[in-house]
């Protein structure tokens, strides 16, 4: 019985699919765009989606790109909707990838939530989601949650974004 409706096998998914995604995503690499317009204020994701010819939010992968050198890979059912959070997030839900980068350059040893109420940390997280909306970002739309999935670690690993990617739950 196929999961999530996925029709393919893992055999086919692992020398066919992924690799195809994988072709794609390098591609809109070399054409990535600017993080920096998922964080101008004004600026929300109907805006985002006329910008770029989209008709609605969709389903996929984003790769961030320091000076075109992968650094991050994530997914989301609503690609446009999740990278302005990461940009423009206060929580470390909303900027998981901020707060890890804050987390890095100011360890400590209190929980998330009061970590995030610390003056100084938040220095630090507001410093990480500049960092993030400097760099660039390419993203690809995948449908079936199933390849979602397996996609993001294919590609994390690919890409080796090993220093900011983690498939740890907490």
């Amino acid at each position: 019985m196929p999961i999530d409706q996925c029709p393919h096998s893992f055999n086919h998914l692992s020398r066919v699919v992924l690799p195809n995604y994988m072709a794609q995503m390098r591609h809109e690499m070399t054409r990535a765009s600017a993080m920096v317009l998922f964080s101008t204020r004004g600026v929300g994701v109907k805006t985002l989606l006329k910008r770029f010819a989209k008709p609605a939010d969709f389903s996929g992968c984003y790769v961030l790109l320091d000076n075109g050198n992968p650094v991050y890979v994530g997914i989301s059912r609503g690609v446009f909707g999740r990278l302005r959070q990461h940009v423009t997030g206060k929580t470390h839900f909303d900027a998981s990838f901020a707060y890890r980068i804050a987390a890095a350059t100011a360890p400590h040893n209190q929980t998330r939530d009061a970590a995030m109420q610390a003056t100084a940390f938040q220095t630090h997280f507001s410093n990480a989601r500049a960092y993030i909306a400097g760099l660039g970002v390419a993203f690809i739309e995948i449908i079936n949650p199933l390849e979602l999935y397996l996609f993001e670690a294919y590609c994390a690993m690919e890409l080796d974004t090993a220093q900011w990617n983690t498939f740890e739950t907490h």
